[in-house]
């Protein structure tokens, strides 16, 4: 199992996928009737000659906590802070989807999935917002951008 397929949880350790979906799924069956938020996020680090993503998953039990699952994808170096916004914000995307099929097959829908990512009208990704929560709101999902991207601004970035 490579890295970029292998998820973190900072009480569990080391899960598959599918052991994200369980930890979720019992998360929700202890409380079903307390409302759910489920957020995913990428943040990423460039280094030398390649850039670390980080994509977490947020479940938050609204107004009790929650719990958050992370993991690590190395890719080339982007040519460009566009292409990099671009690939964080897919692969977000991808999570997102992969997350509700996966939710969807156990029986579970009718919550709201967020993406948030990591720009902002403040700084050097300004000029790319209103692509990026474009993107993001055509296919379908609610967008946060900071600073209220918690799950992208905080949770990824702590690992990346």
């Amino acid at each position: 199992m490579g890295e970029g397929s292998c998820y973190h949880s900072p009480t569990l350790g080391r899960l598959s996928f599918q052991e994200v979906v369980d930890e979720i799924l019992a998360m929700m069956a202890a409380a079903p009737e307390a409302p759910y938020e489920v957020v995913v996020g990428t943040d990423s680090q460039i280094y030398a000659d390649e850039v670390d993503y980080v994509s977490a998953i947020v479940v938050h039990r609204v107004g009790r906590g929650g719990r958050y699952f992370w993991r690590r994808e190395k890719d080339e170096r982007p040519q460009s802070l566009r292409e990099r916004i671009y690939r964080e914000a897919w692969l977000s995307y991808e999570t997102a989807e992969e997350l509700i099929r996966a939710l969807k097959d156990r029986g579970v829908s009718g919550f709201q999935l967020e993406i948030h990512v990591d720009i902002g009208r403040n700084g050097r990704t300004r000029d790319l917002v209103e692509e990026v929560v474009g993107m993001i709101l055509g296919v379908g999902y609610r967008v946060r951008t900071k600073p209220e991207a918690y799950a992208a601004s905080a949770v990824a970035d702590r690992y990346t």
